[in-house]
């Protein structure tokens, strides 16, 4: 019983080692992967302040304004 199991092993082993072989051809290593995760967190900081404005901005627009544009001017 044993040596089928085993035997069985090998043979789907062997089928998948040419997807072994054909693994990755970059040759990137964990300090490019780190790298590039670095960069991706610093898009992603600057994005988060730059959309929350932009909200603001067009929530203030679509919001309008309480007073007339000739009171505004007068008080300034």
């Amino acid at each position: 019983m044993k040596a089928r199991v085993f035997a069985a092993i090998a043979m789907l082993s062997s089928f998948a080692s040419p997807a072994f072989a054909a693994g990755r051809e970059d040759h990137s290593g964990l300090v490019v992967w780190v790298f590039l995760g670095f960069c991706g967190l610093i898009i992603v900081a600057q994005l988060v302040p730059a959309v929350l404005i932009m909200l603001g901005l067009v929530k203030g627009v679509a919001q309008g304004s309480k007073q007339p544009v000739e009171q505004k001017v007068r008080n300034n």
